[in-house]
């Protein structure tokens, strides 16, 4: 599964209220979930000390561990400052592969994502579902309407300072690297949060992900780390690369005027191939590295190429403001909440310094 499709649970955010486009059964699944998961954590510390645990599990723990306190810790002792809402001080062992299964979907001629709205959160681009029987029932109804439809598998997410967020077991099964990202990601959702808007929330993790990361290697990162980071990001941006291009592509086609739909619908074909035949040679250029297979075995489409690209759009415009800000992570998060509170038409060119 892709680092970059995440999801801000829904969760117990529904039981502050429901709204007309919020659906019950859903909200109601969503939170036994999370009572589900907030029921069999234990504190860390615990955690770490059972004898049942194998040698590789508790390095990851105690990794983790170590994360979560130079993420919270601040500047003048080495950290980055992030607010402490408690988050990754408990741990629970998921039992499956991913904590939750994400479902996307589009229109057939169209890369902008459907979207459902709920309480607290807002409008998001996805459904959320603890249960993957429950997501692929979802995906299937939505296929049947026609629509393009993608299930992504998630290792983490943030309920946004609502809840004490456990550290999942599936956070564990990716390398060192990925599970330092994924935390300092994690961390920093509760402190800008603009609801209803994913790219400007997402890109903004990002960013503080992409500081994170260079200051904890200068901090307490090995050449081995360092070098698996490195070359995990190069794959990463490669793929995102790939996939933004598709995505442009097919946003070109479907403005095309004076096209039938069957027409519309071969030159997509075309698109979407051109892009799995691309991805095959980035694949053989790594010398057959599979960490994307799964997302491309599906099967390429619209809401496969949205799913990406609302997740990295203002990355560039927030790492420009960080710069501005000389690099200070709490005039940041400032600067990144007063950007938020302005109308969404005008969030980008704030960030720019408009």
């Amino acid at each position: 599964m892709i680092r970059t499709v995440r999801v801000v649970t829904l969760a117990l955010l529904g039981s502050l209220g429901l709204s007309g486009c919020a659906d019950l059964g859903y909200l109601v699944q969503a939170a036994g979930g999370q009572l589900d998961l907030l029921r069999r954590a234990r504190p860390l510390d615990q955690a770490r000390q059972d004898p049942a645990l194998s040698p590789e599990t508790r390095r990851k723990l105690n990794l983790a561990a170590q994360v979560r306190a130079f993420a919270v810790a601040p500047p003048a002792q080495g950290g980055l400052g992030l607010p402490d809402h408690g988050s990754f001080r408990d741990y629970v062992d998921v039992g499956r592969p991913y904590v939750v299964w994400n479902v996307f979907s589009a229109p057939e001629f169209s890369v902008a994502l459907d979207t459902a709205c709920f309480p607290v959160a807002g409008c998001v681009a996805y459904r959320g579902y603890f249960n993957e029987a429950q997501a692929q029932a979802d995906a299937e109804g939505r296929r049947a309407a026609g629509r393009d439809v993608i299930v992504g598998g998630v290792s983490a997410y943030s309920t946004l300072g609502y809840l004490k967020d456990p550290l999942l077991s599936t956070m564990l099964l990716y390398p060192d690297a990925t599970l330092i990202r994924t935390i300092i990601h994690e961390l920093s959702h509760p402190s800008v949060y603009v609801p209803g808007d994913t790219v400007f929330n997402e890109s903004y993790a990002t960013a503080v992900e992409e500081e994170g990361m260079r200051r904890y290697l200068a901090a307490h990162g090995t050449p081995d780390l360092r070098a698996a980071d490195g070359l995990a990001q190069e794959r990463q941006a490669a793929f995102q690369a790939l996939l933004l291009d598709s995505r442009q592509a097919l946003e070109a086609l479907y403005a095309q005027g004076g096209l039938s739909d069957d027409e519309r619908r071969a030159r997509k074909a075309e698109v979407l191939q051109a892009a799995q035949n691309r991805y095959a040679a980035l694949r053989a250029s790594w010398g057959g590295y599979a960490g994307y297979d799964t997302f491309f075995a599906q099967g390429l489409n619209n809401a496969a190429l949205g799913a990406v690209a609302a997740y990295a759009a203002l990355v560039p415009e927030f790492q420009a403001l960080l710069a501005r800000v000389g690099g200070d992570l709490g005039t940041f998060i400032t600067a990144a909440r007063a950007c938020g509170a302005r109308p969404q038409p005008e969030r980008a060119a704030c960030l720019r310094g408009g």
